[in-house]
């Protein structure tokens, strides 16, 4: 690790333990992180920055239990399987913890290109595209008029729907290492379609993740697609 990498995950780690003390004393803190009152204090205050193996605990570790917590309180799953997680998608600061950790937790290629499917997953994909410093992407069900090439992925649905995402070819350059993201995985359908069309753009898949799965399905469907990690933060039960 670099000097520039160990000030950027001493950063990431203040971050969020300020979102943890929003809603707890700095016992109840050291509690969760098992560190000291006193060292959080100092931390939370901006007096000092948490040495590099305390910053990726934090990060790794407490802030992805903490946040996945954070995440099933803001969403809300109704009795016919509908996901309402409008709180979570609409928060850029909430997304823009979630990035940090999300690239500690799983075993990502750093991408060139961050990409989703318009438009739930824009925030995610921003969030994520800043942290790492990537250009983000947005697949659509609709061409834009004034673009003139196109990366296209089609599938029939089991409904007897047939779903279409676009991509301006130009999004994507051969070679260029591609992270599918989305708010939600449930089927899988539209991950599927995301790493056919980075497939086509001849570009290599660094990884794919989803804020939320909900069940397995999309998660192994995904899994079935590619040989890149594949995660979600939380995970909901249908």
């Amino acid at each position: 690790m670099n000097r520039a990498e160990k000030a950027s995950l001493q950063l990431q780690a203040v971050s969020v333990l300020r979102m943890l003390k929003e809603t707890r004393t700095y016992d109840e803190l050291a509690a969760v992180t098992g560190l000291p009152a006193g060292d959080l204090n100092r931390y939370v205050n901006g007096h000092v920055l948490p040495s590099a193996d305390r910053a990726e605990t934090v990060v790794s570790g407490v802030g992805r239990e903490e946040l996945a917590e954070e995440l099933h309180a803001r969403t809300r799953l109704d009795a016919d399987g509908y996901v309402d997680n409008s709180a979570v998608v609409f928060d850029q600061s909430f997304l823009d913890l979630v990035a940090p950790v999300a690239a500690e937790s799983f075993d990502f290629d750093r991408p060139d290109v961050v990409l989703t499917a318009a438009t739930d997953g824009i925030t995610l994909a921003s969030a994520m595209a800043s942290y790492f410093g990537a250009r983000s992407a947005y697949a659509k069900k609709s061409k834009e008029t004034a673009v003139e090439e196109f990366i296209e992925s089609r599938q029939r649905l089991a409904s007897g729907i047939e779903l279409t995402y676009y991509l301006p070819a130009s999004a994507i350059d051969p070679g260029e290492t591609v992270l599918v993201v989305d708010d939600l995985v449930r089927s899988g359908e539209t991950q599927e379609l995301l790493l056919d069309i980075a497939e086509r753009a001849d570009a290599d898949v660094g990884g794919v993740f989803a804020l939320i799965a909900v069940g397995e399905e999309g998660i192994e469907r995904a899994k079935s697609c590619t040989d890149a990690p594949v995660g979600a933060l939380t995970t909901f039960a249908e």
